[in-house]
């Protein structure tokens, strides 16, 4: 959890805003959860339901997080904390908690005049957060292939399956599933900041990974094909090229959100002019 910082005062909502329509942008809080919603906030909650319900400022993160990275709330889109505990029927106090725990996952900005933003990468910042991930993802491979393999092999067996079933029904069900067999990866390591770091990235580029394979599904088999040789890499038990693997499988992700991001850009220019 985020160490307590003074809150931002609350954003006034702007003349144009009526509480009908914010309420309306949030609808998505009230819509059942889809299975792939329930994935990732199960996920993304500690614990996993090994022990005692998460507190509720972290299950609130988790949902938002979900709904950011499903993208049913879009960059850009303003989170009234009233709002927000109206929806879902809690006080304030844990909305603004779990708005700090977006904020420092970096999924929401916050300032004192617009209160909570949905944030969105560029180019640059991409660049940026796919290097720290290969970085990341190389020293938590050399540790889990030395330390943990056969738990590493278990993995694998698991979701690899997943993996491939996933490719032949939608790219939004690929990326989703991506997503959770890399979390399961990272919880083998026992470098917390390292599992950290590595979730929250993973979920501020899930979006864009969406849409890139939503765009170019035929890249869907390149990727199990990526996801393969890194397991074959593992089974060796061969460091060097289970992170070169992991290396190109990565820059391929970043190639996909980079031409997600491109693609998208117009289109929320025209928006902007209208």
């Amino acid at each position: 959890m985020p160490a307590k910082t003074p809150s931002s005062p609350a954003a006034k909502p702007q003349p144009d805003e009526t509480a009908e329509s914010r309420s309306h942008a949030l609808s998505a809080l009230l819509m059942p959860k889809n299975g792939l919603m329930m994935a990732v906030e199960q996920a993304l909650l500690r614990g996993d339901g090994a022990h005692a319900s998460p507190p509720i400022a972290e299950q609130i993160a988790a949902r938002l997080a979900g709904l950011i990275a499903l993208d049913l709330l879009q960059p850009g889109q303003r989170l009234f904390e009233t709002d927000i505990s109206d929806v879902l029927h809690v006080s304030r106090s844990p909305v603004r908690e779990a708005i700090r725990i977006l904020e420092r996952d970096r999924l929401v900005e916050l300032s004192a005049r617009r209160g909570a933003t949905v944030t969105a990468p560029d180019e640059r910042d991409l660049q940026d957060i796919f290097e720290v991930r290969t970085a990341l993802y190389a020293i938590l491979l050399e540790q889990v292939i030395t330390d943990r393999p056969k738990d590493l092999d278990a993995v694998f067996e698991q979701f690899l399956p997943l993996l491939v079933q996933a490719s032949t029904e939608t790219p939004e069900a690929y990326a989703v599933q991506s997503f959770l067999f890399n979390l399961a990866v990272a919880d083998l390591c026992s470098n917390h900041l390292v599992v950290d770091q590595l979730k929250a990235i993973s979920l501020r580029t899930l979006r864009y990974v969406r849409l890139g394979l939503a765009t170019s599904p035929e890249l869907v088999p390149r990727s199990v094909k990526r996801w393969r040789a890194l397991h074959a890499a593992v089974l060796k038990r061969d460091v060097a090229l289970s992170i070169e693997m992991s290396t190109k499988r990565i820059g391929a992700v970043l190639d996909l959100t980079v031409m997600a991001i491109r693609q998208s850009q117009p289109a929320a220019s025209k928006g902007r002019k209208r």
